[in-house]
Order: structure tokens, then C-alpha cells, then sequence
């Protein structure tokens, strides 16, 4: 099961030419960028790690562009996207996040059943990934 979480995650995975467009398309609306890589990448984790400090001053698609490439480098077997801000509304909010890159293999999730008081039934899910250890989860074989 892929991982489907952003704005375009019904599309295959954009070249760097389409980050290229997206980024530029973000910065002609005054929207700041911020790049943020995880490997628990479980629907409910929102809290991905930050590659450096959001990207107000940028107004270069190629500066930000730069940025996800070295976070990809860093970071080669992790989930890593980029966020795009709108504070037109007095507050910051998330314009657009998609993902720019994923692990070569993505083990998916599991449905866990949970029977509680009452005859209810609770339902979870768990990645496969997180049965290894942090920093190990998408690692090379």
C-alpha cells in the first residue's frame, strides 16, 4: 500500500520539473516553503522532522528546489515533502503539501481490531515499518 497523503497524492510521483512548477507557483502567490522528511509517515503523524527553518526570504523556485535536493541527499530512505504556507487569512495556513520523495520500498500498514466494553469495536492502523527501530525503518538491506 502507498503511502497517499498531500495534495496530489492521486497522481504519480512529479518529476523534479513539476516540483519545479509547483514551487514556482507557490512563490508567485507569496506562499512560503518548508521541506520536512520522516519515517513514520502513519496518516496521523503530522509532526515531521524539519530540514531547517521554513523558507520565508526564498523567492527563487531554485533556491527551494536546492533545499529538497540536499534533503534528499541526507536523507535518501525517508518520506520527504514540501509545505507550502498562506498567511492572507491573518493566520498561517497550509496552502499545499505533497510529497517530493518516498522510500524504494514501502512495507504499508496493517488494520488492527480492538474488541471493548460493550461489544464495541475499535479499529487502528499500524505501519509495518515501525516494528524496526528509528533511523532503520526504510534502511538499505
Amino acid at each position: 500500500m502507498r503511502i497517499t497523503q498531500g495534495t496530489f497524492s492521486h497522481l504519480p510521483d512529479f518529476t523534479d520539473e513539476e516540483i519545479l512548477a509547483q514551487i514556482t507557483y507557490c512563490l508567485d502567490n507569496d506562499w512560503p516553503l518548508s521541506v520536512e522528511f520522516t519515517d513514520d509517515p502513519h496518516p496521523r503523524n503530522s509532526y515531521w522532522e524539519m530540514w531547517g527553518l521554513p523558507m520565508f526570504d526564498i523567492t527563487d523556485a531554485a533556491g527551494v528546489m536546492m533545499e529538497v535536493t540536499a534533503c534528499r541527499r541526507a536523507y535518501p530512505d525517508h518520506y520527504v515533502k514540501l509545505n507550502a504556507y498562506d498567511a492572507s487569512l491573518g493566520r498561517q495556513t497550509t496552502a499545499l503539501s505533497f510529497i517530493v520523495q518516498r522510500p524504494a520500498e514501502e512495507p504499508g500498514f496493517r488494520l488492527e481490531r480492538q474488541e471493548v466494553g460493550d461489544r464495541q469495536i475499535r479499529y487502528t492502523t499500524h505501519a509495518y515499518a515501525a516494528d524496526r527501530p528509528v533511523g532503520e525503518r526504510y534502511g538499505r538491506s
